[in-house]
């Protein structure tokens, strides 16, 4: 009768043994499982937004400056485009941009765009571009993106016109050159905010055209 006792303990012992480990093992199994799947448990990955700056740029300007983007035609198939303040106000899309001179006026106070319009430099007459730079308004920041061709029409008193505005580059406009120009009426000094290419068939990158230009930065208010 002690043997079978003691074997009966023995064997109680062994099950009691296994039982425990058994339960160990799946209790160790549900826990990885659980750690392994987070959202289960109301915690997703982070996620990590970039920041947009107004009209696409790098960085953000400052409270006292207003952002904007130019863009020149490419060749004569794609239109120029501008962006200020994070608005698109002259583009293809918009239908508002033409061959030539494209040109917006906008108040230097308050950023309101004023006026927009586009001179065809190749069979338009100069007359009308020569009347709307006479008449720019004080304190007006001056947005120009050139098209296909800025300035076989171009004549001297423009050129000075748009030198007065702060150009370092209107007197030496021609035939299918690119162009892009920030200036502003009054402005005491020249503007940083231009780009010029020549029309070069040796540097062109189209046929009969210079590259698109890209200009784009922080322009102070009321005063460049």
């Amino acid at each position: 009768m002690m043997r079978v006792a003691g074997l009966i303990r023995v064997v109680a012992f062994i099950f009691t043994v296994v039982t425990m480990w058994i339960f160990l093992r799946s209790y160790t199994n549900f826990n990885r499982k659980t750690i392994r799947l987070p959202r289960w448990l109301g915690m997703p990955p982070k996620e990590t937004h970039t920041p947009k700056f107004k009209c696409g740029l790098s960085k953000s300007c400052l409270n006292n400056f207003f952002a904007f983007k130019i863009s020149s035609g490419a060749a004569n198939v794609v239109g120029p485009s501008m962006c200020f303040e994070d608005e698109i106000i002259m583009s293809p899309v918009r239908n508002n941009v033409g061959r030539g001179l494209n040109i917006a006026l906008v108040n230097g106070t308050t950023g309101r765009v004023i006026r927009k319009a586009s001179f065809d430099m190749y069979s338009g007459e100069p007359q009308p571009l020569l009347d709307f730079l006479t008449e720019i308004p004080d304190s007006t920041l001056v947005l120009v993106a050139s098209y296909d061709d800025p300035g076989t029409k171009m004549n001297d008193k423009i050129k000075t016109l748009f030198t007065n505005l702060g150009s370092s580059y209107a007197k030496q406009l021609g035939f299918r050159d690119s162009w892009v120009f920030v200036g502003a009426k009054d402005l005491r000094s020249k503007s940083p905010y231009e780009q010029f290419l020549k029309n070069n068939p040796e540097t062109n990158k189209y046929e009969g055209w210079p590259e698109l230009l890209e200009l784009e930065g922080c322009v102070p208010k009321k005063v460049m």
